[in-house]
This record gives C-alpha cells, structure tokens and sequence, in this order.
C-alpha cells in the first residue's frame, strides 16, 4: 500500500517531452525506471549546449542522413604531408648502394630459432569502440618473420616465413636502410616538389581463396570499414561482405574457413593511419611492410592479431619519411616502395615456416589491400623522376 508521501510524489512527477521521445529508442529488456533516469541525465547535459539534444533527435529519425561523432571519440585530422622534393631525369648511383643491414645476415631458409619479448610491438586488447592509440599490448606476440619474396612485386609474391616467435627490435633491423657514410646523389641538383593527394577511394580491397581472385575489388570510400563473412545485400559502402562472393573452385576447406571468418576485420583510416581490429573469433595475420619497418622486423615478417586487438598497420607519415629519403638513391630504389603500400591478411588461417601454409596463396581466404594515396604519390614521383637506370621488366 502506497504512503501519502510516495502517492504526492507520483502526482507531481514529470518526465519531459524530450525524456518522452529518446525513451522510444529503448532497448526492450532495459528496466524502464532505469532508462529514464538515464534519459533524463544526458537531456540535462546536452540541454547545456545549445542544439545538441536536437542533433541527437535528429540524427535518430534520420538515421541515413545525420551522422554524429560518440562522445569518446576525438577528431583526428590526418597531417599535412611534406612535398617529396624529386630530381628530374638524373643519374643515380647504383642500387648496390642501398644494403641491408648486417642483422639481416642470419634470415636463412632455416628460419630464427631464438625467442625474445616483442611487448614494444603496438598491438593492444579492444576495451571499448573508441579509436585505438598505439599502446603495448601486454601479452606475449606471435608472429613470423619470412624470407624476402622475388622482385615481383604481384599478388603471387610468395612469402616463406620462419618459425613463429618473438623479436626485440635491437635483434633485427629492417631491410630499408641505406649506408649512413652515403653522400646524396642530388646535390646541385635542381629539386621538384611532388606532393601527396588524398584519393576518393583510400584503398581498394581485393578478395582471394588460394591462389584464386574471387569476385570485384572493393573500393573503399568510408574511412571505417569491416571485411567480414556475411551476407549484405544492401551493398553498404562500409562493408565488404565475404559471404556474397561465390567460387565454383571452393573446396570444403575454403567453405570451413568462410564460415570461422564472422565479424572478421575493422580497417580504421584515420590522421593518416591505417589500424586493423580483430572483430572475429579467430586470429587475422597481417603482412605490412610499413609495420615491420616501423618495429625493425624483416620487411615480409607475418604478425598474428588474435580476437579483440588491433594494430597500427601502415603511417603515412613513416612513409613519407621513408620515400624523401629515399628519392636519392635511385628510380629502382623508390619503385621497391610500391611493395609498402599493398598489405596482405589471412583469416583464420596463417602462413610460414610454422605451417604447412609456406605462402599466402596457400591459405584459404585473404585479401590484399592497395592503399591508393601512397602508391598514387609513388607514381607521381617516378613519373618526375623519368626512367630508371636499369629497365625494369618482368624478370628484372
């Protein structure tokens, strides 16, 4: 039996218009006293903002034509990326100039047998939908470092990897540095600003099963973007579903891995960065080259992202670095970046010297992505920089 104070302040209680019309978004096994409260907190606080609880209204009813940014997430402006300054139709010195670091010495077929902590690597667990920032993943981090691939530099590359371990970055370095006693090969040189243009299409995604392409690229326009194992018949432009592609060439293998792919990858492009999440029940493996040259792996090493962590995969600033440096060694020098700018990801399944999988076009489904800016910029640059010393051919 209600008390006289509890039924004056049922009398007297107002939920607001505003509280009224959001309530109609709840959940329907959200406890409804609960609800309200909550909606009538955050109409407080957006009340404190002039036009805010109308965006939300209206980003709610029109849900196709309003798009508002959650409060976690902070704007990110991608960087304004130098010019590359490019010399025009000179002579360059020879590519023998540019060598490997001695560490690389020891990446024979047999593979690294010794195993190090790699908790510097930029790998970390998802805890929450907010945009993921470069911190140590604390856990141990596989991932197998590969013998270099041919000079092909074509979806059929194959990459032979070592056995899966860890590295400390002071143990192996990347395959991109150039001697330091080296002296410029531009000097009074008459230099030309090439600079780097954003595309309408940040990358374009390519699907594979073996060694087979399956289906039509996709271009990606959204700068979020999931790969995943569904059906979507409604062809959102921030999806790439899997599940719609047919094969007649599909083996029990292929149709078992389809089906562990599920929510399959996040693919966030954002200041200028490109991260990976694993939003499916089994681990994805990536090969970036920027990423390995980032933590100083060998330029074909293989990481393995498992459920629930994403990773910073490629920087256009890196890359921009990488390449003003690199325009003084030569047309073939800067023409080897182009195997930068495309990365490889497997799903459910890996490759390397771990698995009977020695190369990617032995798991069963993976995709490579083109990041279209950088290989774009590449172009311009060789374009500017006129023909290479050596001519480059199929068997060069």
């Amino acid at each position: 039996m209600s008390t006289p104070i509890s039924s004056l302040n049922s009398l007297f209680s107002f939920t607001s218009p505003a509280v009224k019309r959001l309530l109609g978004w709840k959940q329907g096994d959200e406890e409804e006293k609960w609800a309200e409260k909550a909606v009538d907190s955050l109409v407080k606080k957006l009340k404190k903002k002039k036009g805010a609880l109308e965006a939300l209204e209206r980003a709610l009813t029109k849900e196709n034509e309003v798009c508002i940014n959650p409060y976690h997430y902070q704007r990110v402006e991608s960087p304004v990326l130098p010019p590359v300054l490019v010399p025009r139709h000179s002579e360059y010195p020879s590519l023998s100039t540019v060598t490997p670091s001695p560490g690389l010495s020891h990446c024979g077929s047999s593979g690294i047998s010794s195993s190090r902590s790699a908790s510097n690597l930029g790998m970390f667990p998802m805890t929450d939908s907010a945009m993921p920032y470069n911190v140590n993943y604390p856990h141990n981090f596989s991932h197998s470092p590969s013998l270099p691939p041919g000079n092909s530099g074509t979806s059929t590359d194959s990459a032979v990897a070592g056995p899966i371990h860890s590295l400390n970055s002071s143990n192996l370095q990347s395959g991109y540095q150039t001697q330091p006693n080296q002296e410029p090969a531009t000097s009074g040189q008459t230099m030309h600003p090439v600079n780097y243009q954003e595309p309408k299409y940040w990358c374009s995604i390519v699907y594979y099963e073996l060694n087979n392409r399956v289906g039509e690229a996709f271009n990606a326009s959204q700068l979020s973007i999931i790969i995943d194992g569904f059906t979507d018949p409604s062809n959102n432009s921030d999806r790439f579903c899997l599940g719609l592609l047919s094969n007649v060439n599909r083996n029990s293998t292929i149709e078992n891995t389809r089906r562990h792919i599920g929510k399959g990858v996040h693919l966030y492009y954002v200041g200028g960065e490109v991260y990976a999440e694993c939003l499916s029940d089994s681990s994805i493996f990536v090969q970036s080259r920027n990423c390995n040259y980032h933590h100083n792996f060998h330029p074909t090493t293989v990481c393995k992202i498992p459920p629930g962590c994403s990773l910073k995969i490629f920087s256009n600033q890196e890359f921009a670095h990488l390449l003003s440096r690199t325009v003084h060694h030569g047309f073939e020098a800067v023409y080897e970046l182009t195997k930068m700018c495309t990365i490889r990801m497997s799903f459910v399944k890996g490759w390397g010297a771990e698995y009977h999988r020695q190369d990617v076009t032995s798991t069963p489904c993976w995709v490579e992505i083109h990041l279209n800016g950088p290989l774009q910029w590449l172009d311009r640059v060789l374009t500017q920089m006129g023909t290479p010393r050596n001519p480059i051919s199929s068997v060069s």
